[in-house]
Order: structure tokens, then sequence, then C-alpha cells
């Protein structure tokens, strides 16, 4: 493997993966680093929306896609006052719809777990666990970065560029002194994973379920779990200062469930976490030869599910401009653009979609409330209103425009 043209990617998660795949793709070698012994199974990302969809597809990663994951042509706003379905808004009915008409619920661990099976006999694609970066340098040719291993054995790797797919507490960003502008959400969430089949409920439930409320809205999507047997998992706020004993006790999230969807008996709850939410980006995406993408780079509320969709596209983004730069490109200018690129897609695309949504569903003031449930009830009847709402939820829009961005 040549140091002078390999790309050494921090952190081996669905981003990193992917970005190791798609260079790989490009005939650059990949040295893909892993603090984690394991790859991580309690994830929170699951669904890929049709844009991502199609880079899966070039990747040659749809049809593991489809094998291990849920097909969800369709998703429903509900309010929970009520008890009533609000809007309904299908891919595959749009006057023009995209080539891949549905969202994949695709476990983000699934997804890294494939790439790195199949980059496991590539010799050009090494690939380390239980291993740190703990210090990068960087000249005009070139990073070295200092890696420590599971029993703190320390080397010195070098590499043509880096890039910092670590996460929201990325120690890439941290090492380059790149601001992480934004806030914190002041409620934390809870997920709770079900087994139990809601679609039992009625028809209201589709693979894909926005609940709003007042006091206590509530996303509920189905994945395909590890089993392939299917999983329920849903996402809802805790009210800031609440005890964790009071959130997830075994009474508190029997309660929560049944008060969106009642049903006789008990759920089966499987697995339970409550975490911080943000909403996050970093000032620059490059700075000479180190990068960030993904989480490590932005991060928001997981209300439309577009977290690892964005991380997925900066990924595919990236590999084309360092595939540029191989080829004989301005690489000052190929990573100006990148950032350029995916900062708008997250400033006017994901983090203003995904504040939106989240509004959206817990609006408290009864006049607002009902003017926005209105809002959906006439986009899920009107074919123009019913399109563009898909496109901005789905990150069709916002992917368009980032690419337009010169």
């Amino acid at each position: 493997m040549a140091d002078s043209e390999r790309v050494l990617i921090v952190g081996g998660g669905p981003v990193g993966s992917v970005l190791a795949l798609a260079l790989r793709q490009q005939g650059i070698p990949v040295l893909l680093v892993e603090a984690l012994a394991t790859p991580e199974r309690e994830c929170r990302a699951a669904s890929c929306h049709p844009p991502t969809i199609a880079m899966l597809e070039t990747l040659g990663l749809l049809d593991a896609g489809i094998a291990q994951g849920l097909v969800s042509p369709v998703f429903h706003y509900l309010d929970r006052v009520t008890g009533k379905r609000v809007g309904r808004f299908a891919i595959a009915e749009m006057q023009e719809p995209p080539r891949h008409a549905y969202v994949l619920q695709w476990e983000q661990y699934k997804i890294a777990e494939t790439i790195v099976e199949r980059l496991a006999s590539d010799p050009d694609a090494e690939i380390r666990l239980s291993t740190r970066l703990t210090a990068i340098e960087q000249t005009a040719d070139g990073i070295t970065a200092m890696l420590t291993g599971a029993d703190g054995t320390e080397e010195k790797v070098e590499a043509a560029y880096l890039v910092g797919c670590d996460g929201g507490r990325s120690t890439v960003r941290k090492l380059l002194g790149i601001d992480f502008d934004g806030y914190t959400w002041p409620e934390r969430f809870l997920k709770i994973d079900t087994r139990y089949d809601f679609a039992a409920l009625g028809d209201a439930i589709t693979n894909r379920n926005y609940f709003s409320d007042p006091e206590e809205w509530m996303n509920l999507f189905k994945a395909r779990g590890d089993d392939g047997s299917g999983m329920w998992r849903s996402v809802s706020p805790a009210k800031p200062g609440q005890p964790d004993d009071e959130l997830t006790s075994p009474e508190a999230m029997e309660a929560r469930l049944q008060r969106f969807c009642p049903k006789p008996g008990r759920y089966e709850i499987v697995t339970a976490s409550l975490y911080a939410v943000h909403q996050r980006i970093a000032a620059t995406f490059n700075q000479g030869r180190v990068l960030l993408a993904g989480d490590a780079a932005h991060v928001n509320n997981p209300v439309g599910g577009m977290g690892m969709n964005g991380g997925i596209h900066d990924a595919v983004n990236l590999a084309a401009k360092l595939a540029a730069i191989r080829a004989g490109g301005d690489a000052d200018a190929l990573l100006g653009r990148y950032t350029r690129q995916r900062r708008k897609a997250q400033v006017d695309g994901v983090q203003a979609q995904s504040v939106a949504n989240k509004q959206l569903l817990g609006e408290s003031d009864p006049v607002i409330r009902a003017a926005r449930l209105d809002e959906i009830r006439r986009a899920a009847g009107t074919p123009a209103l019913h399109d563009a709402f898909i496109r901005r939820s789905c990150m069709i829009d916002s992917l368009a425009a980032a690419e337009a961005t010169p």
C-alpha cells in the first residue's frame, strides 16, 4: 500500500465505511481505523432516503440493503390527541417519483458490517479495530498520524489525506481546533425498541410514523432487526431535568407507548436508551489535508432520519473530490468546494428541516398547532404540495441544491 496515496479514515461507522468503499472503487488505497473492538450495534440511524439509496446502488450495496432492510414507500403523520391520521405521503405516487421511490430501513451497523466484510480481502483496504488516533501532523505533501492500539502500542502512520468520520465527539475535529457551533436541546430523547407489530393496530400505522402531540410527540419506525423478524423503534422527548428512573422504568415506558398506541396487554420492551440531542455544524469541513464527514462535521435531531444520510452524502461527495485530486485536479479548489457543498446541504437542508420537523410535531400553542396540522392535511391532498413535502422530507431538494453549489 502506497502511503503517499492512501487515505486514513478515522471512524468505522456507516460514513467511514462508505467512504472507504467509495475510495477503493476509485482505486485509492485506504486505512480505516476504529476505536471500538467490534461494531456498535446500539444504533439509532436506520433510514436511507431515495438519494442515498441511489448512492448505495452505485456502490453495489443495494442488493444487500434490500435483503437486510425493509422497503418503506409511505410515511404517515398522526395527531396523538385525536388518534387520527392527518396525512399520508407516498413516494411512488409523486408526479415525478425518484428512481427509488421508497425509504430503505437499513440499520447503520448492518451497512458498516456489510462493507467491512467486502473490504476484508482487499489488500489495499487495511482495517484496524481497537485503534485510536491521538495526534496529527500535516505538511504540504501529506499527514502523519499517531495511532494507539488496544495494548497501548503507539505507531506513526503516513497518508496523503486524513478524514475524521469519528462522530459528534470527534477527536479529529478537536485536534484541528475547528469550532462546532450550535446548541443542545434542553430535553433528552428516549429511544424504545419493541418487537410488537404496530401494524396490527390498523391502517393508520405504516412503517414510518410521526405523531404530533403538544406535550410528548413520537416517531415510530419499523426495521428488520438483528434476526430479520422485525423491530419497532419509538423516539420521543423527555422533560428537561426528569430523572432517568422516572423515564426508563418499565411502568413509565409502558405508559408512554400506551399513550400513543393503546392496545390490550403490555409491550415487550427489548432495549431503551436516553441521549442528549444537538444541532451543531463545524465551521469548516476541511483544513489542509485533514477533512471532516458525518457526525464529526454536523449533528442534528433525529426527527426525519436525516443524520446518517447527510453523512453518506458527505462520503460520496468527498470520494469523488479525492479521486479528482488524484487525477491531477486542484486540491484547494476541490476541497473548498466540498466544504461549501456539504455545509450548504446542512445549513439550508438538514439543520433547517430537522428543526422544523421537531417543531411541527411538538407545537404546544393550540392555534399554531391546528394550523400546522391543517397544512399537513392540505399537503397530503394536493399533488404539487404532496410532492414538495416529500422532496423536502426525503432530502431530494437539499442534495440537488448542494450539488449545484460551485
